[in-house]
């Protein structure tokens, strides 16, 4: 991933590629100011890939590019552009038999101990080859862009072999080589046990930490490591294993934790400096603590919490209190989200979560940055960062969690360049 360009915080107007007006910024920046840290007329300025000026319209240079490089918003509210930072995107197959099977009483945990599940969609993502993978994952992808989506993240784990774990994250790769959007993969190979190890659990991750994992970064396909700690998962003992593998192959770590039970694996994973902790419904205050004290981000999913009809609300009022930033994503994936609106999320985190609309826009742009690691280079519209943004037709960026089954995005720019148009 790339870091801000400083030689574009330096350019002069007369360097500037493009410049846009007649905006209304939501920039997004943390710290004192406005809501939003909202500019109500403002400009921002691209040189290459990355902002050159950010900024009140009246305060702009007296030396500005030539009439060709102007483009007017039209005075629309223009925002960084959206991050998932927590999908599983690639896989074949469906469960929606598994989600007719929860209507009728059955549990997540009750599918998944009858082999279903996880291990269905691992059963299927091993039978197909990688570009009928990506064939796949290329429409719920679109489907996320279309709505202001320009980074994300997209995990393995439906592979839980050696072979088609790199398939999967191979295809990661290739998504983000053919579409114009930033990827970032995360290996997953601790997401559940295989029916080949079932009774062997220590055995898995010793092919995990020794074999799987080695090789996935050896290819230069992972960018971070992930597990799923829970009583259907893996361990805090056996999570703990997978975290010293990653720190070993110097790969930053994150965490399924607390969607089920407290298993303590949102305070583990803070306190070995984990980029985030996600799901975190049952988590309790002492890991809420050791999040603050890490930067752990807290990760929520109110796709999968509403999908699997869950009660437990995952404590936000702790989040505040603590001040532990929350991000918000789509966590698309076959079983427990099969969502492909970050849109809705926003929604969804309001509705169900009591965030407030600014909390959920700042939880899919800087907060979700962070989540990846990703801050100091895009998720808030600053002079240095890579120049991803959204035009939107919205009288106000509270619509935007206001509104659901509908699409407001006018238009995308994505490092600098104009991605689609509206009429």
């Amino acid at each position: 991933m790339s870091d801000p360009n400083p030689q574009s915080a330096r350019a002069t107007p007369e360097e500037w590629d493009a410049l846009w007006i007649d905006a209304r910024l939501a920039t997004l920046r943390s710290g004192e100011g406005p809501p939003y840290g909202a500019i109500e007329d403002g400009a921002l300025a691209v040189r290459g890939e990355h902002i050159a000026w950010v900024g009140e319209r009246s305060a702009l240079p007296a030396a500005a590019p030539d009439d060709q490089r102007v483009h007017s918003a039209g005075g629309r509210w223009m925002t960084p552009g959206l991050v998932d930072c927590h999908t599983h995107l690639i896989y074949a197959g469906d469960r929606a038999r598994e989600f007719e099977m929860r209507l009728q009483g059955a549990s997540y945990e009750d599918i998944a101990r009858q082999g279903g599940g996880i291990l269905s969609t691992v059963k299927a993502t091993r039978a197909v080859k990688q570009a009928a993978l990506v064939d796949a994952a290329r429409a719920r992808l679109q489907a996320l862009m279309s709505e202001g989506v320009t980074t994300l993240e997209i995990k393995s784990g439906y592979g839980l072999d050696l072979d088609t774990e790199l398939r999967m994250l191979r295809a990661a790769r290739r998504l983000g080589d053919i579409e114009p959007v930033t990827v970032v993969t995360t290996f997953l190979g601790a997401h559940a046990l295989p029916p080949e190890y079932q009774g062997r659990a220590d055995d898995y991750i010793d092919f995990v930490c020794e074999e799987v994992m080695p090789a996935a970064a050896e290819a230069k396909l992972v960018d971070a490591v992930d597990a799923f700690c829970e009583s259907i998962g893996f361990s805090p003992a056996q999570i703990e294993r997978i975290f010293q593998a990653a720190r070993g192959l110097n790969l930053p770590i994150k965490l399924h934790a607390e969607q089920l039970s407290d298993l303590g694996g949102a305070g583990l994973a803070a306190r070995r400096g984990a980029l985030s902790a996600d799901h975190l419904e049952y988590v309790s205050e002492a890991s809420v603590k050791a999040m603050k004290t890490s930067g752990t981000v807290a990760v929520l999913l109110p796709g999968a919490f509403y999908f699997l009809r869950q009660t437990r609300v995952p404590p936000v009022e702790l989040f505040r209190r603590h001040r532990v930033p929350m991000a918000i994503a789509t966590d698309s994936n076959p079983g427990s989200s099969p969502v492909c609106s970050l849109l809705l999320m926003i929604n969804m985190a309001c509705t169900l979560f009591r965030l407030t609309p600014e909390e959920a826009l700042a939880g899919v742009t800087r907060n979700a940055a962070k989540a990846l690691g990703l801050e100091r280079s895009v998720g808030t519209l600053e002079i240095g960062k890579r120049a991803d943004f959204v035009l939107w037709d919205v009288d106000h960026p509270a619509e935007l969690a206001y509104r659901f089954g509908f699409n407001p995005c006018h238009a995308v720019v994505r490092g600098g360049k104009q991605l689609n148009r509206g009429a």
